[in-house]
């Protein structure tokens, strides 16, 4: 196995916010899957985790080389912390099907934000 792609996203968490509040749940439904959303309910201050997830879904987008067109969906791609809070991805739909021809057998993901940016990063794996 080795890093076949990269891919790379910076997000102003003000933005997310805004569309938080102009759009409330048809963003949030929108964009992250059903276990996302119930791991945002349960958070004091969603915005931040909410941000971390828009950005790793363009930094998966990005190192799968489509950006969002096509058929693929935000909630193509889920992102849930594990046991000690490293975030693992699971892909379906459309991203699944192309990560596969790519080569690519899993994707990692790092995730960070401060108040006013998050920024994550994602690394695909696989043969060539």
């Amino acid at each position: 196995m080795i890093v076949l792609r990269q891919g790379i996203d910076l997000v102003e968490c003000d933005r997310i916010s805004s569309m938080l509040r102009r759009h409330g749940s048809r963003f949030t439904e929108r964009v992250l899957t059903p276990n996302e959303r119930e791991r945002a309910a349960q958070l004091r201050n969603p915005t931040q985790f909410i941000s971390g997830r828009w950005a790793a879904k363009e930094a998966i987008m990005k190192m799968i080389g489509t950006g969002w067109r096509g058929q693929i969906a935000w909630t193509d791609m889920e992102i849930l912390p594990d046991e000690l809070g490293q975030p693992i991805v699971t892909l379906t739909g459309e991203t699944a099907k192309i990560a596969e021809r790519l080569g690519l057998s899993s994707v990692t993901i790092s995730i960070t934000h401060t108040k006013q940016h998050a920024a994550a990063s994602a690394v695909g794996i696989g043969d060539p």
